[in-house]
């Protein structure tokens, strides 16, 4: 069993800080990215200073900022945690 010592609001808000840092890398403000991604303003600037979306729109943002792979891994190398657990996903 692993700890997590972040909360889940802490996760999403260092998740949006990324997001965040790639926007500006593409120098892009919130109403370009808004405009290219059709993510409206208002979510994009509470994601970036709350942690909060939907994941339709979280995906649109990384399709706007060329990041999509991103999203497309996840959960793609989740390790298995115990022997049972890989005979339950073979049956």
């Amino acid at each position: 069993m692993s700890f997590v010592w972040e909360t889940p609001e802490e996760i999403n808000l260092a998740l949006a800080q990324r997001l965040s840092r790639i926007r500006k890398r593409r120098k892009l403000s919130q109403q370009e990215l808004s405009e290219k991604s059709n993510v409206s303003y208002g979510s994009i600037k509470r994601f970036e200073t709350s942690g909060q979306i939907s994941l339709i729109s979280l995906t649109k943002l990384c399709v706007a900022l060329d990041c999509a792979d991103e999203i497309r891994n996840l959960f793609t190398n989740v390790e298995y945690s115990s022997i049972e657990e890989v005979l339950r996903e073979r049956t």
